[in-house]
């Protein structure tokens, strides 16, 4: 019989690999909550209709991509392969419409039936940020600042390149999406075959085809500039005047597209040519039409949503777990003592191993093995003393100490 394998696409987050997870959910909340980002947690997941009614029932992700099974009850229901329609449903499920601006942070699972690669997985992890309520450019400008500041905090911000694009508001974007059929159908044959589904559906997905033969034919379609009226001008210019205030660089992408209605106006990325051709690490966009959509009253939105396997990737050293004191009790006295001492030592905020069975030089090997800052060892001299000895294993120094000053002692070692 085979070693049982995690499920394809799935991957199991040892210690090493959960620190580099945790380290950027924890530095990307810490970060968000300096913006007013309150963290929201949804269920992982809904109905279907939460994702196919504004995601669209033709699209890749709804027809190829997503989980969707029916429960014991009857029920169909999908696991989310992404956040901001669950966000929206919460808001809209919670009567939170009137209390806007509202803004939420979270991470957690998505899932995707899709080919697995670097940095690519079934089911994976996101972080990110959705503002709602709020009409104005600077909620654009907000959200893509968090971001940034996020991505310098984790060290990557020399990494990565800030793309932007507008799609204008919807009478520039219907304007345009006009003028791109009447290019592509021109030149229907030369599309891929993915393409010539999508000239009908969703035109300006066609724009970020990686097919060969959809690249030639994308670099002589028009350009999105000559579609945009004055008022989607004038919101751009402003977006773009706040992030150089801000001294955050922006290169203009007029390929950069979103292929669903909802998006208007700010659609932007953050990229990195490091991680080969997964090279976006956190996009996003402002989605005007989203909440209408799902039922509930016009309300503006923007966010953003980044890969937390993918930003892990990306840093240079994974944050160093905490050197742990080992607890190194000889003799059964010692075996009970050791006991209270290391809930003691723990309750004074100390990472304690405290090795369940073994001789001293078995239970020092271990030491060894976790790394650990130093040892304290028990025996009954010690115990008849009142306190313990303690190794030092950086300096190789050997002291005996009460056990009134050994926390302290050991606080000041790590």
């Amino acid at each position: 019989m085979p070693a049982l394998q995690p499920a394809r696409g799935t991957q199991d987050l040892l210690p090493d690999t959960m620190r580099r997870h945790r380290h950027v959910s924890e530095t990307a909340h810490k970060t968000a909550a300096l913006y007013g980002f309150a963290e929201i947690a949804t269920p992982i997941f809904e109905f279907t209709e939460v994702f196919s009614r504004p995601i669209g029932e033709h699209t890749d992700i709804v027809s190829k991509e997503m989980y969707t099974f029916t429960d014991r009850g009857g029920e169909e229901v999908t696991l989310r392969p992404e956040n901001t329609a669950g966000v929206v449903r919460a808001v809209l499920s919670n009567g939170l419409t009137q209390s806007t601006p509202l803004k939420f942070f979270y991470s957690g699972p998505m899932f995707r039936y899709e080919r697995p690669q670097k940095g690519r997985f079934r089911q994976f992890h996101q972080i990110g940020v959705e503002l709602l309520g709020v009409a104005q450019p600077q909620a654009d400008i907000e959200t893509i600042a968090c971001g940034h500041r996020i991505l310098q905090a984790l060290g990557i911000g020399e990494r990565v390149v800030l793309e932007l694009n507008t799609l204008g508001d919807p009478e520039s974007r219907a304007d345009y999406r006009e003028a791109l059929v009447a290019y592509f159908s021109k030149r229907r044959s030369e599309l891929s075959e993915d393409s010539q589904r999508r000239l009908e559906r969703n035109p300006l997905r066609i724009l970020d085809s990686k097919d060969a033969g959809d690249i030639r034919v994308n670099t002589e379609a028009p350009a999105f500039a000559a579609y945009l009226n004055e008022t989607s001008q004038q919101f751009f210019d402003r977006v773009r005047g706040g992030l150089d205030r801000l001294g955050i660089a922006a290169r203009l992408n007029p390929r950069l597209v979103r292929g669903l209605d909802y998006y208007t106006h700010t659609v932007f990325e953050f990229v990195t040519t490091d991680l080969g051709s997964q090279g976006t690490v956190l996009a996003g966009g402002r989605y005007d039409g989203l909440v209408e959509l799902m039922g509930g009253p016009q309300m503006p939105g923007v966010g953003w949503a980044a890969g937390i396997e993918r930003l892990a990737l990306l840093l240079t050293e994974p944050p160093a777990a905490p050197r742990p004191i080992a607890l190194v009790p000889i003799g059964e006295s010692a075996e009970a003592r050791a006991l209270t001492l290391a809930e003691e030592l723990r309750g004074a905020g100390l990472v304690v191993d405290l090795g369940y069975s073994g001789n001293v030089q078995r239970r020092m090997r271990r030491a060894d093995r976790l790394g650990a800052r130093a040892a304290v060892l028990l025996g009954d001299d010690e115990l008849a003393r009142g306190g313990v000895t303690l190794r030092d294993f950086e300096s190789g120094a050997q002291t005996e100490l009460v056990f009134a000053d050994l926390a302290a002692h050991l606080k000041a070692l790590t």
